[in-house]
C-alpha cells in the first residue's frame, strides 16, 4: 500500500520529465524532417541556400562542405540546434493550445535566421539580395516548422494535462 501511495505522488513529476523528454524529441525530429525537405527544395531550386549554406560554408571552406556529406552533417546540426527552439517553445508557450501560434512563431524564427543573425552567416546573400522564390519558399518553410513545433508540444502538454485529471 506504501509504495502505491509513492509512485501516485512521484506521477506528476514523472509526467513533466517526460513531457519535456517527448518535447526535445520533437525539436529534434522536427528540425530533422524540415531541414532534409529544405535539402530538397535546394536541388529543385525552390531556393537558392541550403541548410549547409548557414552551418558549414559560412565557415568551412573545405570541398566535402558543398558536397553530399555537407547536406547530412547540416541536416544532423539543425536537427540538434531545433532542440533549442523546442526547449524555448516548451519553457514559453507550451500552454497555449493553437496552431497560430506556432505559425508566428516559425516566422518570428525566419526573421531571427534570415535577418538578425544574417551578418554572422557570410555565405548566405542580404535578405534584399535573395529572389522572391526563396524568400517565399523559405517563410512557408518556416511556417510549417514552426507549426509542427508548436502544435505538437501544446498538444502534447494538453493531452497529458487530460491524462493526469483522468
Amino acid at each position: 500500500m506504501k509504495g502505491n501511495k509513492q509512485l501516485e505522488q512521484n506521477k506528476p513529476e514523472n509526467a513533466i520529465t517526460s513531457l519535456l523528454a517527448r518535447s526535445l524529441l520533437t525539436g529534434f525530429i522536427g528540425g530533422l524532417l524540415w531541414s532534409t525537405i529544405a535539402v530538397f527544395m535546394y536541388y529543385f531550386n525552390f531556393t537558392e541556400i541550403s541548410p549547409k549554406s548557414f552551418l558549414l560554408r559560412s565557415w568551412l571552406k573545405a570541398e566535402w562542405t558543398s558536397g553530399w556529406l555537407g547536406d547530412v552533417i547540416s541536416v544532423i546540426l539543425v536537427g540538434l540546434l531545433s532542440v533549442i527552439t523546442a526547449l524555448i517553445y516548451y519553457g514559453l508557450f507550451k500552454k497555449k493550445d493553437s496552431m497560430w501560434l506556432g505559425v508566428v512563431y516559425g516566422i518570428i524564427l525566419w526573421g531571427i535566421v534570415f535577418y538578425l543573425l544574417q551578418p554572422i552567416f557570410t555565405n548566405v546573400p542580404d535578405l534584399l539580395d535573395l529572389r522572391i522564390n526563396t524568400i517565399v519558399s523559405t517563410i512557408c518553410l518556416f511556417i510549417l516548422y514552426g507549426t509542427f513545433i508548436g502544435y505538437s508540444i501544446s498538444y502534447d502538454y494538453h493531452d497529458t494535462q487530460i491524462k493526469e485529471t483522468s
